[in-house]
Order: C-alpha cells, then structure tokens, then sequence
C-alpha cells in the first residue's frame, strides 16, 4: 500500500490506528522496560571496568547508553502508570458515569471550588489521554537530544585532537582553521541551546533570524535533528507538549538529586576509603569482589587473613601506568601511539613504526616488564621484598602484572604491604606510596 499521506483514505486509517495506539504504546513499553532493566546492570559494569580501565571512549559510550537507558526506564515507568491510571478511570466512568456533584451534598464553597477545579470526569481521562501519548513520544525524542550533546561534544573532540594537535599539518591549518572551528561550534551549541529552551525564539525575529539560519542549518547535520525535527515541532505547537517538556527538565533534575542523597551516620567514618594502616578497602582483596561490578585497586591481594607462605600481589594494568612507563624509560615512547579504538579486524601485523617482526615485539615486551619492575617494589612493613612481575590476566579477566612473595619467616599478626613506585620528575627519581594494604599472617597448622 502506498502512503500518500494527503489522500482521504491514509488519513482515515492513521485516525484509526490513533485510537488504538494506546495497546501499541502498553505492549512496546513492557518489552522495553523489561529490555532496558535487563541491559542496565551490564551497561553499568560496563562503565565501572571502562572507567578502572582507563578506556576514555569505552567509558563515553557506556555512559551515554546508562543515560539513555535511565531516561527510557524512567519516561515508561511513569507512563505504563499514567496508562494504568487511565485504563482504571475509563472501568469506572463505565460503572459510575461522570461527577454528580450534588450527590455529594457538600457546601456551595466545596462545591463550587471543585467544580471549576474538575469540570467533569471526561475532561479528566481526555487529560490523562493526551499526557500519556505526548509521554511516549516525548521519552524517545529525549534518547536522540542526548545523542545530540553527544555529537556535538564528539566534534570539538576531533577537531582538538586531529585538527589543533595533528603536527602533520601546516601551522596556519591546525591553528587557524582549528580554532575558528573551535570557536564556531562553541558559539552555535550556545545559540542552539538558548534557541531550544526558548522554544525558536531566535527563529522569530526577522533579523535575528538570517543571521541564526547558517547556524541553525549546520547544527542540523551536526546534531542529527533531521532525524527528528517533525517530532519536535509537532510538539511546540501544543500545549500539553510544551507543557510537559517544561516539566519533564526539573523533575530529571529533582531525581537526581534525590538519588544523589545518602544518609551519613558518623561524622568521620565513611564506607568509600583508599586503604591504609586503620581502613581495609574491598577492591584489595579478591574474595572480597564477589559482583559483577566489583574490580580491583590499584592492586590486590587475595584476602584480608594470609594462610599460606607466600603472597600473590596483583597490578591492574591502566593507561596511566604505561604513561609512567614511557615517562621513566623514553626509549619504549613509540612514534605511533597505537592506543585508542581499533578494529578486530587485521590487514597486516605491522606495527607502523618498524616494529614488524615478532623477535622485535618480544624484545620490546621484555624492556617493558623490565621497566616496570625497575620501578614497582613490594615492602611489607619495613621490608622490601624481592618481586619480579610478570604480565597476566587475573580476576574477571583484568589485564595486569603478578607477582607471588614467600613470607613464611614473617610473625603472626598484623602487617602493612605497600606497593611502591619510582617517577622520574626533571632530573631527579623519586619513589611514591601507590598503595596500603593491610593484611593478618597466620601459619596453617
């Protein structure tokens, strides 16, 4: 069937297909509160291992799909309820009709006030009706103005790192051009916003107008609003629309808020502590990540009380650790920095700065661990500790360096491991406390 959305006959069957959407609108929002609450937590470790990772565009994308998600699960909560509420209205006008005031036999004050402040009980479902159906279409075009953020941030992100910071490019093309681009997207995300939450004010005088328009048309591409102009427009030429956007913003606001507020019933204890010689944190101690969103710190031991002769110590392997790596032995600095997001799929095993034989890659590998157990040393108490790291995957499958210490001539009791690490700073080497942990040796029986 063609859909010549100005004949008489497409027309009638949208009217109909209008009033029966409220089935459609109930049977799409169990399926997606039901996905949504499925993909939630996933999408949350997700995050969490992204951000202990230190992976900046993992974490981003992540990010945006928690918030999206939590926008989407909010949006059809409150909507499935409003429909319920509906539903349950339209079962009792059936049995009961409209308000007959006069039934209740209140005063004229009661009586008049209600009157004016209810009207009628099908005023009152007709309400709830256009709330519900504005609600539905309101939570997906929310999902598409935080890709819209999204895109216009990620194209000040290129433009700094490919444009301004690219040093193959001639200076007056990654100064000039960068900066004014710069500088344009800076000044249209503003005019665009203002724009938005005045609902077109610059869209309606003459002059202002001409002069937002190159804007207004660049920033539709940039922001993706060719995907859902119609959406938007339909809804700032009604009320109930206008309406419930207005109120929509403060309510996120209001929920953000409270889901920020916690109760704190000490005035110096805290549950989110680094370790140290009088706090023992559970991102230190393997038994102790039992979910799925628990990863380790900056490093771990397997429990809290040491049965055994030796000490399993695990790094968790970070970008900022290979920053220090390169900062303490430049000569692994590659010309190429390969980190970032890459593609499964390989055309070729070269390294891109002549590194292509497997030989070399080996030497390489070997200078790095090399370096990094130049520079991380195990002391327990007041002793340092021969340790000699090599690289693994460890718990929930983190990517890091391990190491295993025999302490069987240590006393029983309480001790204090701290990793530590050289830094190289100007033209000096000096060793910083990365870590405390503290830990109870008891010899097995």
């Amino acid at each position: 069937m063609q859909n010549d959305y100005k004949s008489p006959a497409f027309k009638k069957l949208l009217d109909s297909l209008q009033q029966q959407s409220w089935e459609l609108e109930l049977i799409i929002s169990g399926f997606a509160i039901f996905g949504l609450f499925t993909a939630y937590e996933p999408l949350k470790i997700g995050m969490v291992n992204a951000e202990n990772n230190e992976q900046a565009y993992s974490m981003v994308v992540h990010l945006i799909l928690l918030l999206s998600c939590s926008i989407l699960l909010f949006n059809l909560l409150l909507h499935v309820v409003l429909r319920g509420l509906w539903i349950g209205a339209l079962g009792l006008r059936y049995v009961s009709g409209d308000i007959e005031f006069d039934k209740l036999k209140y005063s004229d004050k009661f009586k008049n006030y209600l009157s004016k402040r209810i009207v009628s009980f099908d005023r009152y479902i007709g309400n709830l009706e256009n709330y519900c159906s504005i609600l539905f279409a309101v939570s997906f075009l929310l999902i598409f103005y935080v890709l819209t953020m999204t895109t216009v941030i990620l194209s000040i992100v290129v433009v700094a790192n490919f444009i301004i910071e690219n040093e193959a490019l001639p200076e007056w093309i990654s100064t000039g051009v960068g900066a004014t681009l710069i500088v344009f997207i800076s000044i249209g995300m503003i005019l665009t916003f203002i724009d938005f939450i005045t609902q077109g004010l610059l869209k309606r005088n003459k002059w202002v107008s001409k002069v937002y328009f190159p804007i207004y048309w660049v920033f539709s591409f940039l922001t993706l609003s060719f995907l859902y102009r119609p959406l938007v427009y339909n809804f700032l030429d009604n009320k109930f629309g206008k309406r419930l956007i207005l109120w929509l913003t403060p309510i996120y606001i209001v929920i953000l808020m409270i889901t920020s507020l916690e109760y704190r019933n000490s005035n110096y204890l805290e549950r989110r502590q680094h370790s140290s010689q009088i706090f023992a944190n559970k991102e230190n101690y393997f038994d102790m990540l039992v979910k799925d969103s628990d990863f380790p710190g900056e490093a771990a031991i397997p429990s809290k009380v040491i049965n055994t002769n030796y000490l399993q110590v695990f790094i968790p392997f970070s970008e900022s650790i290979e920053r220090r790596i390169f900062d303490f032995k430049e000569s692994l600095r590659p010309q190429e920095d390969r980190r970032g997001l890459t593609s499964g799929i390989q055309f070729s095993t070269s390294w891109s700065d002549k590194i292509t034989s497997q030989r070399q890659k080996d030497s390489i590998r070997k200078l790095y661990l090399k370096t990094f157990n130049d520079m991380y040393s195990v002391t327990i108490d007041s002793t340092q500790f021969e340790s000699d790291f090599i690289i693994t995957t460890g718990i929930k499958d983190v990517l890091g360096f391990e190491t295993y210490i025999g302490i069987k001539d240590l006393t029983e009791g309480k001790h204090l491991l701290r990793l530590k690490t050289k830094r190289k700073k100007k033209d000096s080497t000096i060793i910083l406390t990365r870590e405390v942990i503290p830990f109870w040796y008891f010899k097995e029986q």
